[in-house]
């Protein structure tokens, strides 16, 4: 249920100060700059409408922690007896102009931060309303306005005696009738002729505006559900940042008042978050990197998701919920004990995740085909526990994720399939059911290789990281195979094998020359030296190797590569059996055949 009501500005200001009427922890801070903040002014002196205010009133089941508005500084810490969901850059706004004796903390329009205080010139007030603009204006914090670089002052307001001269009352005096008497005494002392009448016309047309505006108030029950509250908040909010439902749960959380009664604190939702992201991003860099942010890589919606899996499993195997999901509403409906009782164990279930992921050798976010596959991963891992470290149980797992990745299974929608994957993966490893569909519908066609050109593909990125898998040696630091720990030691990256600047000399035959069948995971020091023919090249690199010829083919044959036709610069014999292999490789991975090659030999047979 929900009530409108037009309520006096000064009484919501008044709010504001007292505490009565705060934000819903969740609000992003306020940031107006200068020139929408003499805007609104300019509305309310002329009593335009200034658009609906929502609130929500506390008390009701859904409890969040609150904060005052910036600027307001109550005595003690008052109880919010309203939540505002809508309007807080309007009131905070208001409420540091027309209220607080201080300058209001601000942005000019390049968004430097600054200090104002706000005035409206008298004269020019009460003249046409669509002047109103032009008759507002803020200073600077010391209240003297200066030109040429500071050096020259024209306009000094730092007395009562300056702002009755230059005819420019101060807004913040508006409600404090006391001190508004006192001013307007001083202004028509200033000069009793002229300012006795102007000053009566200005008091008319714009403080009684001021003092009589009305705010139209909504006010949503107690009793309006969470996720009733967030729909409302994103719907007003369509301006602005969608609203995210960690900042949501964050808030939540900490207005829980059975955690705060046993623990005598608030419970910090993004300080467990931040331990648990440092914790696995700084032991695997493949979940992102810190220095871009906590949420850069793996985000906290992920972990979130991962928890939701894991609990609604939990209830469907109770009896007690009838799916498994991690759609917004499950994430809404995470209680704070539940979330207590499985972070820890999301927590080790993604270290395990990224263990998983150093096997495959994927170790750095660029390399990583699927960031949402981890999620039911992690899910699966923190339900199976250590029944997924058999012999069996590994194989499955490895077969799933390069089903999903080579596959191309997670590239759309992914919440049906975290649902899914999740109800069918733990029975295929525990109880050796029937496969995922996301292992039974993956297919690889042959001609898909033609067509990896680039990292936007996870197919393109898996192809990569299975060859560094099976043990390609790079061409210059040849010792002994890649593998993980070298990758960012060598400045390993895709690199081309038939150079761009061979092709234009050389024939393609018509084959696609930037496709992933012409390239493969090498060193920056080895690309360095592949310009030209590949002939040409390989006769450096053999010789700065100090090894045989044969021995530099073995080389070349880890990258799935025909020695005989790099050296011979015959592409289209390199292609096409590069093809081939990689669609080998493809095949082992995946633990199936591809299809057309399954087609085409049954075409054969």
């Amino acid at each position: 249920m929900a009530a409108l009501d037009n309520v006096k500005l000064k009484d919501v200001l008044a709010d504001v100060a007292s505490g009565s009427l705060q934000l819903p922890d969740f609000q992003r801070n306020w940031k107006w700059d200068d020139d929408r903040i003499r805007a609104i002014i300019a509305t309310v002196t002329l009593d335009y409408p200034l658009g609906v205010v929502m609130t929500l009133q506390t008390g009701g089941a859904t409890r969040f922690r609150s904060r005052t508005l910036t600027g307001a500084r109550p005595d003690g810490d008052p109880a919010a007896d309203l939540l505002l969901l809508d309007g807080q850059q309007r009131l905070t706004s208001l409420f540091q102009a027309l209220w607080l004796d201080a300058p209001v903390e601000t942005a000019d329009a390049r968004g430097k931060p600054v200090e104002r205080w706000y005035y409206v010139d008298i004269a020019k007030a009460v003249g046409a309303s669509a002047d109103r603009d032009e008759a507002i204006l803020s200073v600077p914090a010391d209240k003297v306005l200066r030109t040429d670089f500071n050096r020259t002052v024209v306009l000094d307001l730092s007395t009562t005696e300056g702002e009755c001269a230059a005819g420019l009352f101060p807004l913040h005096l508006v409600f404090d009738a006391q001190r508004v008497h006192l001013w307007k005494k001083a202004y028509i002392k200033a000069d009793e002729d002229r300012n006795w009448d102007l000053w009566g016309r200005f008091d008319e047309s714009v403080l009684q505006q001021i003092r009589s505006f009305q705010v139209p108030m909504i006010r949503l029950a107690a009793s309006t559900s969470m996720d009733a509250v967030c729909a409302v908040f994103e719907r007003v909010n369509t301006g602005g940042v969608p609203l995210n439902v960690f900042e949501l749960l964050t808030a939540t959380y900490a207005g829980d008042r059975g955690y705060v009664d046993r623990t005598g604190d608030y419970y910090q939702l993004p300080e467990v978050w931040r331990e648990v992201k440092q914790g696995l991003a700084a032991k695997y860099p493949v979940f992102g990197r810190l220095d871009r942010g906590i949420e850069n890589g793996l985000s906290s919606i992920d972990f979130l998701q991962a928890i939701a899996l894991v609990r609604t499993w939990e209830r469907k195997q109770a009896g007690t919920g009838a799916t498994v999901s991690c759609k917004r509403r499950d994430l809404l409906d995470l209680p704070l004990a539940d979330f207590v009782r499985l972070a820890p164990k999301l927590a080790d279930a993604f270290a395990w995740v990224g263990d998983f992921l150093e096997r495959q050798c994927i170790v750095r976010p660029n390399d990583l085909p699927y960031q949402t596959q981890l999620v039911p991963l992690a899910a699966a891992r923190a339900i199976l526990d250590t029944a997924t470290d058999g012999l069996g149980a590994e194989e499955k797992v490895d077969q799933w994720f390069w089903c999903g990745v080579l596959g191309e299974m997670y590239g759309g929608s992914t919440e049906t399939r975290f649902t899914r994957d999740v109800e069918q993966l733990v029975p295929w490893i525990a109880q050796d059911e029937r496969a995922p569909d996301t292992v039974a519908d993956a297919f690889f066609f042959a001609d898909r290789l033609d067509s990896l050109t680039t990292r936007n593909s996870a197919a393109y990125k898996g192809i990569y990281a299975l060859l560094v898998k099976q043990g390609a040696v790079d061409w210059h630091y040849t010792d002994r195979p890649l593998g993980p720990g070298r990758l960012d030691e060598y400045g390993v990256d895709i690199r081309q094998i038939f150079p761009k600047t061979w092709f234009r000399r050389g024939s393609s035959e018509g084959l696609p020359t930037n496709s992933i069948v012409n390239k493969t995971p090498l060193s920056y020091r080895a690309a360095m030296d592949m310009t030209g023919a590949p002939a040409s090249y390989l006769t450096t690199m053999v010789a700065a190797s100090d090894m045989r010829p044969e021995w530099f083919d073995d080389v070349l044959a880890t990258h799935l590569i025909d020695p005989a036709a790099l050296r011979d610069n015959d592409y289209g014999r390199f292609y096409r059996d590069r093809s081939k292999q990689l669609q080998d490789l493809v095949h082992a991975a995946m633990g199936k055949r591809t299809m057309l090659r399954d087609l085409a030999e049954g075409d054969a047979r």
